[in-house]
């Protein structure tokens, strides 16, 4: 009997009447469905409260970045990630920017964009103007649809209007900018569109055919910048080396788009660690980056008259600390503990300024000795453990591997096998 994908009902079954039909789909062994079934530190019903059709977890390690001074204050900076020496890295470039006050990072208004799209509009340009004659009413019906973040001081805040043109005719799109507070604010939004769509419809006879927040948040903008002197990153020569790798990925958007990477490393693992929408931030931050029509990095580096190394960022972030997956995972919550921080805009302070960091220690590894020895170092570690190697073995196995030139799964086994043996390793 052909197998097939339809199963009807699969989101009614519990969880582990759905992980029995995976497992038998896939033929998991008893190991497997033991280890995809453990959703380690997330209790179940957390879980299927924030997803469907769920049948186990993914377990990503939880990492604290030292060093970080910020706005005058220290802190500890939870990351989440897969990727070996970034949290390393990010902790190393901290301790070069610690002078004063650290990395300095100013966010902005938390103000989103909710978009309603209007099409089939006649004389679009005219019903915009009449659209903003009747600002102040759409403004009061949206206040209407979240009395809770109008309570707390967030709320409408004003209405813009634009027309584009598009293969199926002129289409009139209503911007509502809305202060969200210390939510992410997708909800909000899409809740306040919701509600203001017919009236809008009424006054320009079209129909509103989308309703919902962008993720191009250009009214959540934070910037971070730091200073340090030559010496702190290895001389006047790798600080200059820094500032034409800077140079090169204005020029160059293939370089450019891995020197937003490196800095996204730092900004999406601490996302990660607080259960943010990072697949927003990671959209709204690349769009920025190409807002002038040509793919751009998001920081750049130089030297000023003193002779110091400066860096400066600027990045839109949507972010919260309150609602959503931020506060139903609790190790989320415990990250956001851990962090002392308070407000959102707090918040992507801190992520903007771990990304500059971030940014300074890929862009130094890079001119200094090569982006390749320290990730080399850490997938050493790695080979050794899958082959077998416990406690101090471990480094011994993978200084071996490094100082042979030898990095593979098998050259770690033959290694292993050998101090098994009693030979010298």
């Amino acid at each position: 009997m052909e197998r097939t994908s339809r199963i009807q009902g699969f989101y009614k079954l519990d969880m582990k009447e759905r992980l029995k039909i995976v497992a038998d789909w896939a033929g998991l062994t008893e190991e497997e469905v033991g280890a995809l079934g453990n959703l380690g530190n997330l209790p179940r019903e957390v879980a299927e409260s924030m997803i469907e059709n769920v049948v186990g977890g993914m377990t990503y390690p939880f990492a604290v970045a030292v060093n970080f001074r910020i706005n005058g204050r220290d802190y500890l900076v939870p990351m989440v990630i897969e990727e070996p020496s970034v949290v390393a890295a990010a902790s190393n470039a901290a301790k070069m920017l610690r002078e004063g006050e650290g990395i300095r990072s100013l966010a902005g208004p938390q103000e989103m964009i909710g978009q309603v799209h209007i099409v089939g509009c006649r004389a679009p340009h005219y019903k915009a103007m009449k659209i903003l004659e009747a600002k102040q009413e759409i403004l009061e019906e949206a206040k209407k649809s979240s009395p809770t973040i109008v309570s707390i001081g967030g709320g409408p805040r004003d209405l813009e209007v634009r027309v584009v043109d598009s293969r199926m005719g002129p289409i009139l799109i209503v911007h509502v900018i809305v202060d969200v507070v210390d939510a992410m604010g997708a909800n909000t939004i899409n809740t306040i569109v919701e509600s203001i769509a017919p009236l809008v419809e009424r006054i320009t006879g079209g129909e509103a055919r989308l309703r919902i927040l962008s993720n191009y948040a250009t009214r959540r903008i934070v910037r971070a910048w730091a200073r340090t002197s030559p010496e702190s990153v290895g001389g006047r020569e790798i600080a200059e080396r820094i500032v034409e790798a800077s140079i090169i990925a204005e020029a160059d958007p293939y370089r450019a788009v891995t020197h937003n990477k490196g800095i996204m490393n730092g900004i999406i693992a601490v996302a990660l660690a607080t259960a943010q929408d990072h697949r927003a931030i990671e959209a709204g931050a690349h769009a920025y980056a190409a807002r002038s029509g040509v793919y751009k990095p998001l920081s750049r580096w130089e030297i000023d008259e003193d002779g110091y190394l400066v860096g400066s960022l600027e990045i839109p972030l949507q972010v919260g600390t309150v609602g959503g997956a931020t506060r139903v995972h609790p190790i989320a919550k415990i990250a956001l503990k851990m962090l002392g921080v308070k407000t959102a805009k707090e918040l992507s302070e801190v992520m903007a300024a771990v990304g500059l960091a971030q940014n300074l220690a890929a862009l130094r590894a890079l001119v200094a000795e090569g982006i390749q020895r320290g990730h080399m170092r850490l997938h050493a570690r790695n080979l050794a453990i899958t082959a077998g190697a416990t406690g101090d073995l471990v480094d011994k196995i993978a200084d071996r591997m490094v100082r042979d030139g030898k990095i593979s799964y098998e050259y770690a086994k033959q290694l292993l096998e050998a101090y098994l043996r009693g030979e010298k390793v």
